[in-house]
């Protein structure tokens, strides 16, 4: 018999940025080539805020031959997902306090990330939105630009597809309405991330967020870099802005090798999941 209250388990840190939280297992000790990846029912179980862990996404950290590590991601209802900006910026700050680096390189089913220190702010080069139709993508041949949805809302992919509305005021609509109904739209054969954008001034814009398989959450890195995106293609916005989310500030910028994102993160505590 055990002679402690806690057995050992599943370890894991939970880390946040802006109130976007996640569950991150570093597998990079794990025996043999590849660890076991959890069961979407798992995921799920994890997720569950009353009685698992709680968290918009899953992270899995694993060793990568071209980059310093792989993140692989899950949503909070066991579907996966190719990018998490605030997850990425979140274990990029923890791996770079524990190496004493300011740059790393990030494996991704996104692309190859890259990650820098700037002065305490954790920043992640998103890479360029991709905005072919295909590449998002949509079930069929559409003006990313001006969608055939009501609000002719724009589409990209910062890998993962999101789908933007500019609107006069984003506190108007209800985006627990607007959020399901778009994320599941024929239009998106893998759904879709969902935001609200409006313009503060060309250098501020304030965005809500549905995600894709978590529902409203405080903030998004990947929804901060589309509603860039957005509102620099609609040409409302220039190539830089702070984006005012529900849970506070992050600061994106459009250069020529891609969106880089900045903002706090957070890791919360470690603990082990029985």
């Amino acid at each position: 018999m055990s002679r402690t209250l806690f057995p050992s388990g599943l370890r894991f840190a939970k880390m946040h940025g802006l109130g976007n939280d996640f569950m991150v297992i570093d597998a990079r000790d794990a025996p043999g080539e590849r660890p076991v990846l959890p069961a979407p029912e798992s995921v799920r179980a994890w997720a569950d805020r009353r009685r698992g862990v709680g968290f918009d996404q899953l992270a899995v950290i694993e060793h990568d031959d071209q980059a310093d590590f792989r993140l692989l991601f899950w949503n909070a209802d066991g579907s996966t997902s190719g990018a998490c900006g605030n997850a990425t910026r979140c274990i990029a700050r923890a791996e770079m306090d524990r190496t004493g680096r300011d740059r790393l390189t990030i494996a991704t089913g996104g692309g190859l990330l890259q990650a820098r220190d700037e002065d305490g702010r954790t920043a992640v080069n998103m890479g360029h939105p991709r905005t072919g139709w295909q590449e998002i993508p949509l079930s069929r041949e559409a003006d990313t630009l001006c969608l055939p949805l009501p609000g002719e809302p724009v589409a990209c992919s910062m890998g993962n597809p999101h789908c933007t509305f500019l609107v006069a005021d984003a506190e108007a609509p209800d985006l627990s309405v607007l959020g399901p109904q778009t994320e599941h739209h024929p239009l998106f054969p893998e759904r879709t991330n969902v935001q609200l954008v409006q313009v503060l001034a060309l250098d501020r814009l304030r965005v809500r967020v549905w995600e894709r398989g978590a529902g409203i959450t405080p903030a998004s890195g990947t929804s901060s870099c589309a509603a860039l995106a957005a509102a620099h293609r609609r040409g409302l916005a220039g190539r830089r802005a702070t984006l005012v989310l529900d849970g506070g500030e992050l600061h994106a910028s459009w250069e020529e090798d891609g969106i880089w994102l900045s903002g706090p993160a957070a890791h919360v505590y470690s603990g082990v999941f029985p």
